[in-house]
């Protein structure tokens, strides 16, 4: 099911505050707005609320012997990434950035941000289709500028089946198929990166894969191998 409103501080936000009420939000249920007024990223970055862009929230309701829920931003993107390709038949250029990013020729076409609400987690989409906001120091895209005309509410049935079927594939045993469908819609095995923590020194490495709990790989050479948590993702290319 999805549900538009014509206007919200964020999606995510509005759940939350659903939930923390004790009003029963179903799992696989969209809230998409028109316009957000204080929509936000990763960081609590401001998100763009350009219209005809889409900008939704879903909740994903965690059981027993369900893998890690912060492997659900994995899951998300490849669930965005299958969604773009439906509605942008032949598109070239997109690729997926650990941890939540979703690339179209290396610029920033869509982010996804996840929030635990006990045993929920909201998952916040957004989707740069028919703008892409001025983010200094970032690449930004959107689908429209890419030559691809796509109303919201087509994105919306298309981002919905997608992640219906990721999510059952999710909560059933799936997690390692999913995670190799990220892997192979991700920047190529070896692709040189840059990560920055929260002391802002970067490691530099190259990209080496996600493991099974979707922390990402980077080889430092040398035979070692550093595991990464959380960061900022660079994409050193030359």
């Amino acid at each position: 099911m999805i549900e538009v409103v014509t206007e919200t501080g964020s999606t995510n936000a509005t759940l939350a505050a659903r939930i923390a009420g004790g009003e029963p939000v179903s799992e696989g249920r969209w809230l998409v707005a028109d316009r957000q007024t204080q929509g936000r990223g990763r960081q609590g970055r401001a998100w763009s609320d350009g219209a005809g862009n889409f900008m939704g929230s879903t909740v994903a309701a965690l059981r027993g012997g369900d893998p890690p829920p912060h492997t659900l931003s994995l899951v998300a993107g490849v669930a965005l990434f299958a969604a773009v390709e439906a509605v942008a038949p032949g598109i070239e250029g997109l690729e997926l950035k650990w941890p939540n990013d979703l690339l179209l020729q290396d610029a920033k076409l869509a982010g996804i941000l996840l929030e635990r609400i006990g045993d929920s987690v909201i998952v916040g989409v957004g989707v740069n289709l028919r703008t892409a906001p001025d983010v200094p120091g970032r690449a930004v895209a959107s689908l429209q500028g890419a030559g691809y005309a796509v109303g919201r509410d087509t994105f919306a049935q298309a981002v919905d089946a997608s992640w219906e079927r990721c999510l059952d594939l999710w909560h059933g045993g799936g997690w390692n198929a999913l995670r190799q469908e990220w892997v192979v819609r991700a920047h190529r095995i070896g692709t040189a990166l840059s990560v920055h923590g929260a002391d802002g020194e970067p490691v530099r490495g190259t990209f080496a894969g996600v493991n099974s709990e979707g922390a990402l790989q980077l080889d430092l050479g040398g035979s070692t191998t550093r595991t990464i948590h959380a960061g900022e993702v660079v994409l050193d290319r030359r």
